[in-house]
């Protein structure tokens, strides 16, 4: 072979083995995001698995009140002759009536209770809509009207929002906003869509649902004591957090898509609804000065509950109770 021939073979050779050592980098590259998307595929389905079905935790009796198709859940408890109040849970991960188990019983003793699971939470279907605050605003309006009668309405978070919205055009005997805000994030609508896709959006979502992540949020904004934290009930809001279509609602509320388009001290203040907050003292996600702000602008009632934060209804159910009965439903019971 002449040194010619000899140098194109060897040039041949050489583009040879560096097209094959590409070709084996990109199927390794290859294999690895498809083993990548196959193992996330395997594990949203084994989270899925382990979630269960959800039970019903609270006392009393379940029902369910078809809305616009969707099929939503409650419990209700206590005299049918008595004053009726409407729980409805704050917005989250996992959020369903549980919230509200610690007092559901006692309040049962005075009142007509319904604990609601909102559409999209807790044992109510979760169909993959795009949840608007309007939605639940129009929800708790039809809800009070259709199933009970002048009820009090106890709302949590941003719920207390949507329940403010309600009020305007519903016969509510009075209102108690728990830590209520109108404002929890930016608005993101492209992390509503990620969080929303097949693969990398549950994937995503299972990330922030997870137990530690669970856990975090009662350690930091939930509880002040943090030894007060039920273990059953962070495995509650992770089994909810886990049900089929369970990332569809939370994916509108971790955009900021939420949150309603009014400002909530301007509608508390023409509001003819009796309204009172309350607040844990120490509420570090919606701050005190927040809860004082408000009372301010609106003229209402601020009850300060020590030693709590986001869920002081939660953490202190017997002073949460007592101060109900003693100050907003004696009137009711009078009655």
């Amino acid at each position: 072979m002449c040194r010619l021939q000899q140098n194109v073979y060897l040039n041949l050779n050489s583009k040879a083995v560096a097209v094959l050592h590409h070709r084996m980098k990109a199927r390794r590259v290859l294999g690895a995001a498809l083993g990548t998307v196959g193992g996330a595929i395997v594990g949203n389905r084994l989270l899925k698995r382990r979630a269960g079905d959800l039970e019903n935790p609270l006392v009393g009796i379940e029902r369910t009140y078809r809305w616009r198709g969707i099929e939503t859940t409650y419990t209700v408890a206590g005299d049918p002759t008595d004053p009726d109040v409407l729980l409805c849970h704050g917005i989250y991960a996992g959020a369903s009536s549980y919230e509200f188990e610690p007092i559901v019983e006692q309040l049962a003793e005075d009142y007509h209770v319904y604990a609601v699971d909102l559409p999209g939470f807790g044992r109510s279907e979760r169909p993959p809509l795009v949840y608007a605050p309007s939605l639940y605003a129009e929800f708790i309006r039809d809800f009070a009207g259709d199933v009970t009668a002048d009820p009090i309405v106890v709302a949590s978070s941003l719920t207390g929002s949507f329940a403010v919205d309600a009020a305007d055009e519903t016969d509510f005997q009075q209102l108690v906003l728990i830590c209520p805000t109108d404002e929890t994030a930016t608005e993101r609508p492209w992390l509503r869509t990620l969080l929303r896709t097949p693969i990398v959006g549950t994937t995503l979502y299972n990330l922030l649902a997870s137990n530690p992540s669970i856990r975090y949020f009662y350690d930091r904004d939930g509880y002040y004591d943090t030894s007060r934290i039920d273990p059953e009930m962070v495995q509650y809001t992770w089994d909810s957090a886990h049900q089929p279509g369970a990332r569809y609602a939370p994916a509108s509320f971790a955009a900021g898509t939420l949150d309603p388009e009014f400002d909530l001290a301007t509608e508390l203040a023409v509001l003819e609804t009796p309204t009172t907050l309350v607040w844990g003292r120490d509420a570090g996600l919606v701050p005190l000065r927040d809860g004082r702000d408000l009372a301010a602008a609106a003229d209402l009632d601020l009850v300060v509950i020590d030693y709590a934060t986001q869920l002081p209804h939660a953490e202190h159910p017997d002073e949460f109770v007592e101060y109900l009965r003693a100050e907003l439903l004696a009137v009711g019971i009078d009655e």
